[in-house]
């Protein structure tokens, strides 16, 4: 016959009872599994008894009951060698602390058991604490590296615990997204956390919270009603549940009983000690001691409370004039944006058509007294179209409309594809160009290549324009490296005309040049390095400068980027050739008459079949009627229906006919938004010819 031992029997009853949804059975068995251990003298029984009971008090949400039992857990596994249970009791500590918001604490706590699981090898408990520890440095402000955390971890395939990690991970990101005003987006993630949920009442009723919230802020009051009402009936599902689990009564019985068992405890232990060192008087006038000073502590700490609670009450006074006074700067600040959004639309949209028609009239082989007007009326036209960009750039990263991309890429193919470009420049003013790259920097880094590329072009740029006969050179050196990311350092250095000593504090700031005469001299907006400082802000590095008339400038850049170990897929070029586009019918959706013009004009240049309509309601109309035509550009801002609000009704009965964007794109736009919405590219206006063909071909192939 074999021998059950009663530690094991009365955890098995324990898991037993959690089925049947019995609890208050669970905590008895419970205290019964640790009678046993103790008796058995076994570290590893008591270890998992505990263990057992502070699972029981996490499911019904006793915190500070659950903590004291997996401390007591933790004690007696610190005797035993390392192992997955004695991670998991500190991975269970640090999620109680963090619903407790005490998340220093908690961080301690997933460290302890990120380094158990680490040397045990145990991937899918480290999503776990990675998703801990993401969301952890999210309050902490480290928003960056918080949401690359969860872009990883939405990306994993291989997890056991896939379901409920990912549909965190949505959830975070699209609060995140909440907070940054992009509501489209946030409603896009939260959609897909609530697909992830599974039987997590809890974590369900937040995503619909979330989603409640982003559809008031988005103005769709309906679906925020709705969401908000199934929020409500989850919650009380919740509350109804924690009831049905164990009344208060019986869990109150049961810490009474097991305190009065841990009394008894200690009153034979006691008795014990009095037998055999005889010092009972001794440890009476200790105890009469530390009730006096306990009492002592008590009446301090009731006083410090007092004093905190007055001071609570002042910083909430002053919380809120500082609350008002925030709101009074957002509602300035965006109605600077509405403005500067408004205002760059509205000169896009002219701009577009005399940049496309000084094309076609340079197309059709003019006079040579006409060819310098017309160059001149081009150059001009480019001038102010990068002059409204930079604007726009500015006022796009100060409103908060900007997002950091994590994209694995190569630093030194970055930095020579860009002195490849710009080896011209370098040339017309006899400048000799030099990249010196540091080999000890990580072949493969994360980061947002697209920002990097502008930081790195406006500075090169700057220096090859103010060099003459002289030598411009970009150094990157390795500063640090880590297993999470690498600090690198870069150098621009030049030959050029210098920056005077008074002028480089300002050197940053918008419209700022050095002088009216370099201004004159060397052309330029002024604000390159304006974007330069804000970009580099942005990505939480550091920019600053040596100069000295005469001699050259130096700009250092330092900057913190991501390791990764993705091998990088170099892609071919798309190569095509004009007569994919001969016979191809395409529908132009365009409200501007002379906007209709130009485009039409450019199309039938290379042959290709062109209607034009100027409504969202009538590309809908008549795409469910025809279906011959090739492809469809849509202009985004229409009278009645708008082009996204069109291509979403399109996408209903068309899901392949490639339906390209053409948008004066504002503030509030951006390339993801406008593809989240089914079009598959977008062209912004005015448009270079050469794009806008490259472009058709390309989704025409």
């Amino acid at each position: 016959m074999v021998k059950t031992d009663s530690t094991d029997y009365y955890i098995d009853l324990v898991n037993f009872s959690k089925k049947e949804n019995a609890y208050k059975d669970c905590l008895n068995y419970s205290q019964k599994a640790i009678d046993f251990a103790i008796l058995s003298k076994n570290p590893e029984k008591i270890a998992k008894s505990y263990a057992t009971l502070g699972e029981t008090f996490l499911e019904l949400k006793k915190y500070d009951d659950a903590i004291g039992a997996f401390e007591k857990s933790i004690a007696s596994y610190d005797k035993l060698p390392q192992s997955t249970e004695q991670a998991y009791c500190n991975y269970y500590i640090g999620v109680c602390y963090m619903q407790k918001y005490n998340f220093k604490t908690a961080e301690t706590y997933f460290n302890k058991a990120f380094k158990i699981f680490d040397s045990l090898k145990i991937q899918n408990a480290i999503d776990l604490l990675n998703l801990q520890k993401a969301i952890i440095y999210k309050q902490k402000g480290e928003i960056n590296l918080a949401n690359s955390i969860f872009l990883d971890l939405v990306s994993r395939q291989d997890s056991i615990n896939q379901e409920s990690v990912q549909s965190e991970a949505y959830y975070q990101i699209g609060i995140t997204e909440i907070e940054n005003y992009r509501y489209n987006l946030a409603i896009n993630y939260l959609k897909r956390a609530l697909k992830a949920n599974r039987n997590n009442l809890d974590q369900k009723a937040a995503i619909v919270l979330a989603l409640s919230e982003a559809y008031e802020k988005s103005g769709d009051i309906n679906n925020s009603f709705i969401f908000l009402k199934k929020h409500l009936q989850l919650n009380d599902s919740i509350l109804y549940d924690i009831h049905t689990k164990i009344g208060v009564k019986d869990l109150n019985s049961f810490k009474n009983s097991e305190t009065l068992k841990q009394i008894e405890q200690l009153d034979k232990e006691k008795k014990s000690y009095e037998k055999e060192q005889k010092f009972s008087k001794i440890v009476l006038i200790l105890s009469i001691s530390l009730v006096i000073i306990l009492t002592f502590l008590s009446t301090i700490l009731y006083k410090n409370n007092i004093i905190r609670r007055r001071s609570n009450k002042l910083l909430q006074e002053k919380n809120l004039e500082l609350q008002i006074a925030k709101e009074n700067a957002e509602k300035a600040s965006k109605a600077r944006a509405d403005f500067l959004s408004t205002v760059s639309h509205e000169l896009r949209t002219p701009l577009n058509a005399i940049n496309g028609i000084t094309h076609l009239l340079l197309e059709d082989k003019p006079k040579k007294s006409q060819l310098s007007y017309l160059n001149s009326l081009k150059f001009s036209g480019n001038y102010l179209l990068n002059f409204i960009n930079e604007i726009l750039e500015i006022n796009r990263i100060d409103s908060n409309k900007i997002e950091i991309e994590y994209i694995d890429f190569n630093l030194k193919k970055l930095l020579l594809d860009i002195k490849s470009s710009m080896n011209e420049i370098a040339t017309s003013n006899q400048n000799k160009f030099v990249l010196d790259f540091d080999e000890n920097i990580p072949e493969t880094l994360k980061g947002d290549t697209t920002k990097l590329s502008q930081i790195f072009i406006n500075l090169i740029n700057n220096a090859l324009k103010f060099t003459k006969n002289g030598q411009v050179k970009v150094i990157a050196k390795l500063v640090e490296s880590t297993s999470e990311f690498s600090k690198i350092s870069f150098a621009i250095k030049d030959t050029g005309i210098g920056i005077p000593k008074e002028k480089q504090e300002s050197i940053f700031d918008s419209f700022s040049q050095g002088s009216i005469e370099i201004n004159r001299k060397y052309g330029g907006t002024g604000l390159g390095l304006t974007i330069v400082k804000k970009l580099v802000d942005l990505l939480d590095g550091v920019i600053c400068l040596e100069s000295e008339i005469g001699v050259g400038t130096t700009f250092y850049v330092e900057l913190k980027l991501l390791n990764s170990t993705e091998k990088i897929v170099t892609e071919k070029p798309v190569y095509y050739s004009d007569e994919i586009l001969i016979g191809k019918k395409i529908l132009v959706v365009e409200d501007n008459k002379i906007n209709q013009m130009v485009t039409k004009k450019m199309l039938e240049k290379k042959g290709i079949l062109c209607e034009i309509i100027e409504s969202g309601e009538a590309s809908i109309e008549i795409l469910t009627k025809e279906n011959d035509y090739d492809l469809v550009l849509m202009d985004v801002h229409l009278p009645g229906i708008n082009g996204t609000d069109a291509t979403v009704k399109i996408r209903e009965f068309d899901q392949k006919k490639p339906i390209i964007a053409l948008t004066a794109i504002s503030l509030n736009e951006n390339r993801e938004t406008l593809l989240s919405f089914g079009m598959n590219d977008v062209i912004t206006k005015p448009f270079d010819p050469d794009n806008l063909y490259r472009a058709i071909a390309t989704n025409l192939l």
